[in-house]
């Protein structure tokens, strides 16, 4: 008798030997487990053409048979390990060009059980079953890293002379501010406030970051734009010389009642002396340049779908109307511009009826139209490359609203195929991250989107769980408060929609700049604070929730 045969009847015997001294044996479903990290699935990432080792942990001597199902062929696994509590089995397939969907099948006696992206269950549901695509790679640099995200005018002031002043330019309708006192509350419609900070502050908080342990770095948008978000972009070529380097700050502000931006020549001096804008540009590549030194990486946001009214290819404020050597007539200026068709215009009538379409309604952000420019389209693809190369080299996009680009599901696919496409082929490292509510499943099949901001599967079932609150404080729900049904069913379902390997680079925020904190849900109100003031924000916070979810991460 050969060893190997040996070995094989020993093993029978002994799991012969358990099932006698066990009353009935019972197949224990929460002793299975896979998923698509390199310890069950390797390469987790696989190319076409690759073969993949594909595993299962069962009980030990807990299950007569386990099987691999591919595409509905069922494949034998081996058992190749066995610890104190577990068994480990494993089978071999080779991966071609096209997706593959496998869940597993055991056999305990007459006992049948299936398991896939949503555990063990009774009843097989493909929707949920594991997926392979192969050559779908997600930046490793990206996995389980500390993300911190930067909201820059509130972050630090680490440049006096680049700081807003009081009336320098108007904004909607009524002149700007410099906030004085950092510690004040913001204004109700605060986005014509401006506290200070810049990247300059950033530089000179990166002890304090790498103290705190953060991988990487999350800033809200950057480039040129009038308000202190900065989701209305002027100018995707620029970074705000606000945030970066002001070199000529001469100039006088607006006067009391004057709403033409034209007179507020410091503004002016940042839209069309390209010194500022070129040094800001200069001075955010040694900032990255920094942070990468560190071990740190860069993600910045992309706002594409709509622009702001201020940008220079609409010029609805008339900020470029005497820079004619320079830029050409925006859209709003003249219906002869070469940006028109870069926004839909509701009218031909000129100029008396040239409204256009604003991203839900607001002509403050004018929707772009990328079905109707082909240049529209080539440029922020080449943003989108521009950003990520030499000599800004930042690591990714996080992508505003990206599911709302474009004006039809088959374009907005189209376009971040070919957004990807780019993007990969200047940095094959770059992370390209969408701001996504629902369902994801379409966009992250490794050919548009890696990853998104994990919402549903990550902040609103925690929301829900710890404290009971709609993650805007707007809705309290006593039903999903501390109820596991509610929490594991929607983790399950919303993670096993993302895929393994998006999961594994998702950004999972507990709050950030569009949502209430998280400690001020655990006041459990209802309300804002156009309702309830700022101060409601602080009141009966229970810190003790806070630190429960912190010690479960």
């Amino acid at each position: 008798m050969r060893i190997t045969e040996e070995i094989g009847n020993l093993a029978a015997w002994e799991k012969r030997l358990f099932y006698m001294c066990s009353a009935r044996p019972t197949l224990h479903p929460r002793a299975l487990f896979s998923d698509v990290t390199e310890s069950y699935r390797s390469p987790a990432e696989p190319m076409p053409g690759d073969e993949v080792t594909i595993r299962l942990r069962t009980g030990r001597y807990n299950v007569d048979k386990a099987y691999l199902v591919v595409d509905n062929v069922e494949h034998v696994m081996t058992r190749v390990k066995s610890e104190s509590m577990f068994d480990y089995y494993e089978a071999k397939i080779n991966v071609g060009t096209d997706k593959v969907y496998y869940y597993f099948k055991v056999e305990l006696g007459r006992t049948v059980c299936y398991y896939n992206q949503i555990g063990a269950i009774k009843d097989l549901n493909p929707y949920y079953n594991f997926q392979i695509t192969p050559g779908f790679k997600t930046p490793a640099w990206a996995k389980g890293a500390v993300m911190y995200q930067i909201f820059v005018d509130r972050f630090c002031n680490g440049d006096k002379s680049n700081d807003v002043l009081d009336d320098e330019y108007n904004y909607i309708g009524e002149h700007v501010c410099q906030v004085k006192d950092w510690n004040k509350y913001p204004a109700q419609m605060g986005i014509r406030e401006f506290y200070g900070g810049d990247l300059k502050g950033v530089l000179d908080k990166l002890d304090y970051l790498q103290e705190l342990g953060v991988e990487v770095i999350y800033f809200n948008p950057l480039f040129v734009s009038p308000s202190n978000h900065k989701y209305d972009i002027q100018d995707y070529d620029y970074i705000d010389p606000h945030f970066g380097v002001i070199v000529d700050d001469e100039g006088e502000v607006l006067r009391e009642g004057d709403t033409d931006n034209t007179h507020a020549t410091r503004y002016i001096s940042r839209v069309t002396r390209k010194s500022n804008l070129e040094a800001s540009n200069d001075f955010f590549a040694k900032v990255v340049q920094e942070i990468h030194s560190r071990g740190m990486k860069v993600i910045i946001d992309g706002v594409f779908n709509h622009c702001g009214s201020f940008n220079k290819w609409l010029d609805k404020e008339h900020i470029y109307r005497d820079s004619a050597d320079e830029y050409a007539p925006g859209a709003y200026e003249r219906y002869e511009s070469p940006y028109h068709n870069f926004f839909k215009f509701y009218s031909n009538q000129w100029p008396d009826n040239n409204s256009y379409d604003g991203w839900w309604g607001h002509d403050t952000l004018p929707k772009l139209n990328y079905e109707g420019s082909k240049e529209l389209e080539e440029y922020i693809l080449s943003i989108g490359r521009k950003w990520v190369s030499a000599p800004y080299n930042v690591d990714g996009w996080r992508l505003d609203v990206a599911a709302d680009l474009g004006y039809s599901p088959e374009y907005n696919h189209y376009f971040w195929k070919r957004f990807r496409e780019e993007v990969k082929k200047a940095n094959p490292e770059a992370v390209i991250l969408a701001e996504h509510y629902g369902d994801s499943y379409e966009w992250l099949q490794g050919d548009e989107w890696d990853t998104i901001m994990n919402y549903d599967a990550f902040m609103e079932p925690v929301t829900w769980f710890l404290t009971g609150m709609e993650k805007h404080s707007d809705e309290a729900r006593p039903d999903s408060y501390g109820n596991p049904d509610y929490f594991f069913g929607a983790m399950h379902h919303n993670m096993a929609r993302m895929g393994g390997q998006s999961v594994a680079i998702s950004m999972n925020e507990l709050s950030n700049h569009d949502h209430s904190r998280f400690l001020t849900r655990t006041n459990r109100t209802v309300g804002r604070t156009n309702t309830l003031g700022p101060e409601a924000a602080n009141n009966n916070v229970n810190k003790a929730v806070f630190k429960e979810l912190l010690s479960c991460r």
